[in-house]
């Protein structure tokens, strides 16, 4: 402001009115200062401006698994387009289902004085944002819900969602069923397999613990499960993906052989229904969760004081083919 100020041949003040769109300002001398401006490509901090005023530093900040995966891309957009109506600026990270990593964002968001935290939880163990949340920083748990704290969560029924697919493909008269699932450690893989026992239970079909294959998401892993439980005299004749990305690999490993197995994907996945026999699914709606959840930080940016809050919403089955395939 200083070196503006110098060139224009006017007062540091009269370039912050200039840059605050403050009124007395001669227009010619506003003029000066704008042409100045220009030549020295000033911008001004607005961190600075924020901080000196006491007001909000207009940004949330909001953390992922990855956001390179499609569902955390569709999730992104869907709080950028809250935060946008709310005048705010959104700062995402992936986590990388690392809790270290998970905490080193968060806290990295709070240092930079966000309004506020979307947070898809990596770990188990959220007590360091406690200090945070008392100094008036909301915090908005989504997808998976915190390991220590309460705190507001925005979740889908991952177990009322699995129930239905396994009672589907046993209308079909499967009674030998596989889940290839997540990570075990993972909140929603955790509750998708909850769910499939008990399906099972529901629709009388004995549980088998060698029907199930529970890995973080990797085509040989997902290769070895299709050879292991899909394959031989006592293979499963049907088989439900816990996530897009189990279903994309499990695809892949199936794209040769010569009897696929009925097929039902926990979440929907792009092309699902172009594939032949196009994918059925458990959907939920993406955008959805992401408003849901950004809504309900920005009712706490804005001074709401409630109890924290838990919101679980439905997921639907999407028959398509795959899952209609008879034993």
């Amino acid at each position: 402001m200083s070196d503006v100020a110098r060139l224009a041949g006017v007062s540091i003040k009269t370039v912050s009115r200039v840059v605050n769109d403050e009124p007395a300002v001669h227009p010619e001398t506003a003029e000066r200062v704008v042409a100045a401006i220009e030549q020295l490509g000033f911008r001004r901090n607005l961190g600075a401006r924020n901080l000196r005023r006491g007001s909000t530093t207009g940004t949330i900040g909001l953390i992922v698994e990855d956001v390179g995966n499609p569902f955390y891309s569709e999730l992104n957009r869907a709080v950028e387009r809250i935060a946008t109506s709310f005048g705010r600026q959104v700062l995402t990270g992936s986590s990388e289902e690392n809790s270290d990593r998970e905490r080193e964002l968060a806290l990295e968001f709070c240092a930079r004085r966000v309004d506020g935290i979307l947070v898809v939880p990596a770990g188990l163990q959220h007590g360091y944002l406690v200090p945070e949340m008392r100094a008036g920083t909301p915090v908005v748990f989504l997808d998976r819900p915190a390991g220590d704290i309460v705190a507001d969560t925005v979740l889908v029924d991952n177990l009322g969602g699995t129930v239905e697919a396994v009672t589907h493909l046993a209308a079909q008269g499967h009674r030998r069923i596989a889940f290839l699932g997540d990570s075990p450690d993972i909140f929603t893989a955790a509750e998708r397999l909850r769910g499939f026992r008990e399906g099972c239970v529901r629709n009388g079909i004995p549980y088998d613990e060698n029907l199930v294959a529970m890995h973080t998401p990797a085509p040989e892993k997902i290769g070895h499960a299709v050879r292991t439980l899909l394959c031989g005299p006592a293979a499963a004749t049907a088989v439900i993906a816990g996530n897009n990305r189990v279903a994309v690999h499990l695809l892949r490993a199936l794209a040769h052989a010569e009897h696929r197995p009925a097929l039902v994907s926990f979440d929907d996945f792009e092309l699902a229904d172009l594939l032949d026999p196009p994918v059925t699914v458990v959907a939920h709606d993406v955008s959805a969760l992401g408003h849901a959840a950004a809504e309900l930080l920005f009712a706490r940016i804005q001074g709401e004081q409630s109890a924290p809050r838990k919101v679980i919403l439905p997921v639907r089955l999407v028959p398509r083919g795959s899952g209609e395939v008879a034993p």
